[in-house]
């Protein structure tokens, strides 16, 4: 499995390869985490990274089982696995450096033990998949969770405990999870809705958000078009991220490309419903085509 995986690496582009992995069956999530960490490694080799986790999985278990085993009640088996990472190993949440990059990367969360919500969460979620306890992201505004579930064939979400692994597995109940809520909405907003099931995919696209809007205040335009481009491939019909890429090209001179994109979003949105400032963004964009016209004419 793992020689397959570098044949597709090594096959199609980066962006192709991680929608490709968005919809693979089964249930990891690790092998497309270490795609889209090839954007800053391009060389990334994700296989020792996957032979430990198996690893750590294989740790974890001898925890659960010693607490006494899967018979036990899901919070004792949290605990055991809370021990093993962050007790055992000393993960933590990278609070001091929140907006370093790496922090997205698994690659660099598995080797420095520090990472943001998410990737906390995902190494929280193949470990704990690993020792038998079921696990799921929850795509919690502001702050990525987890869920993990009693049963491992249940989908009934009322029969799970939410953790925060970047808190050191800490089991929230909702008056917690509407705390966690209020930086970033108003407590009025808080539904259970909010805790569903993540799906890959938009783990993925979470993921290549954080990083693209890092990438853009660090000016490291090359990796903020790529991760643009794998942004696009997994959700390609997002106005924003087309707008985006055209903007990227442009601040890279690319403007053959860059007016390519800034052409196509001024077509669709054109089309759609739009308020006072999505009009006056287009009319900015507007601008930059008129200009890139003239660069694109200067250089045939």
């Amino acid at each position: 499995m793992r020689s397959a995986l570098t044949e597709i690496i090594v096959a199609k582009p980066l962006a192709e390869q991680i929608a490709d992995a968005a919809d693979r069956p089964g249930p990891d999530l690790a092998a497309p985490a270490f795609l889209v960490a090839r954007i800053e490694y391009p060389r990334l080799d994700p296989s020792p990274y996957l032979d430990r986790l198996d690893q750590m999985g294989d740790a974890a278990f001898h925890f659960v089982a010693k607490d006494p085993g899967h018979e036990a009640p899901l919070g004792a088996r949290i605990d055991a696995v809370n021990r093993y990472l962050f007790g055992e190993l000393g993960f933590a949440g990278n609070r001091e450096q929140f907006d370093d990059p790496r922090n997205s990367c698994l690659n660099e969360v598995m080797d420095r033990k520090k990472g943001i919500p998410i990737t906390m969460a995902l190494v929280y979620i193949e470990v704990a998949r690993r020792a038998g306890v079921r696990a799921e992201g929850v795509n919690f505004p502001g702050h990525f969770l987890v869920r993990c579930l009693q049963d491992l064939h249940t989908d009934d979400p009322s029969e799970g405990l939410i953790v925060d692994p970047f808190h050191g597995g800490a089991i929230l109940n909702e008056a917690e999870c509407r705390k966690l809520l209020q930086p970033h909405m108003s407590d009025a907003a808080f539904e259970p809705a909010l805790l569903a099931r993540a799906t890959r995919r938009q783990i993925l696209v979470r993921m290549l958000l954080n990083l693209k809007k890092l990438y853009v205040k660090m000016h490291s335009f090359p990796q903020a078009r790529a991760t643009t481009d794998a942004l696009l491939a997994l959700q390609p019909s997002s106005l924003a991220d087309l707008r985006d890429r055209g903007l990227l090209a442009y601040h890279m001179n690319d403007f053959s490309h860059a007016l390519r994109d800034l052409e196509e979003y001024l077509k669709v949105a054109r089309l759609s419903d739009q308020d006072d400032d999505q009009k006056k963004e287009t009319e900015q964009v507007w601008e930059h085509v008129k200009t890139l016209r003239r660069r694109v004419a200067q250089l045939n």
